[in-house]
């Protein structure tokens, strides 16, 4: 904003300052204090699929031959889901171990550490989304190839077994603390009730 003095036609020795808005200007911007001058940050999961993406792309570059995305299959995800185990964390017991199945073995064994399930689904998530946004086509998207989600599904038994734990999903409980929800529920078994005394 520029300003200039602007003499008042009356009396000559009074000036104001009075602003000139510049053509370029769609409207006057508020004050200083007003404007947030923090970015908007992605948020956790958008900061984990970034690395997650780029850490795929760096492993189709360094495969050999080179692979390119659109040449990517459900095969070449499932090595990368092997090539990652290496960095796992998660101690899973070979069948032959004798803390297989046990969830706290008591002394330590020799059994290789993993990537834990979860991890891998969430990991495959979080890709197939990315997989997405960077213009692949929904149907030819490799992370969601047959094959992974049945390698995720043997991954996912195996470990419940040689953990001792249970992967099985959670049944949602009807919330009785709804209102809305016990009405609806209480007009349903009274109209099947009057349905059937008539």
């Amino acid at each position: 904003m520029d300003l200039i003095s602007n003499p008042i036609s009356n009396n000559p020795s009074i000036t104001f300052e009075t602003p000139i808005i510049n053509n370029n200007m769609a409207m006057i911007s508020p004050p200083s204090s007003a404007i947030s001058t923090t970015p908007t940050t992605p948020s956790r999961y958008e900061n984990q699929k970034r690395r997650d993406w780029n850490t795929f792309c760096q492993y189709l570059r360094n495969h050999r031959p080179p692979l390119s995305l659109p040449m990517c299959s459900g095969a070449h995800v499932l090595e990368f889901l092997r090539y990652l185990d290496q960095f796992g964390k998660t101690k899973i017991h070979n069948q032959n171990c004798p803390f297989f199945g046990l969830p706290n073995p008591p002394a330590p064994c020799p059994c290789p550490l993993r990537q834990a399930w979860g991890s891998l689904d969430a990991l495959i998530g979080r890709l197939r989304a990315a997989y997405d946004e960077h213009g692949g086509r929904p149907e030819g998207n490799p992370f969601g190839a047959r094959a992974v989600r049945l390698y995720l599904r043997e991954v996912r038994d195996f470990q419940a077994k040689a953990r001792g734990v249970s992967y099985e999903k959670k049944r949602k409980r009807p919330n009785n603390n709804n209102p809305k929800s016990s009405m609806s529920t209480a007009m349903i078994t009274s109209s099947a009730s009057t349905t059937t005394t008539s």
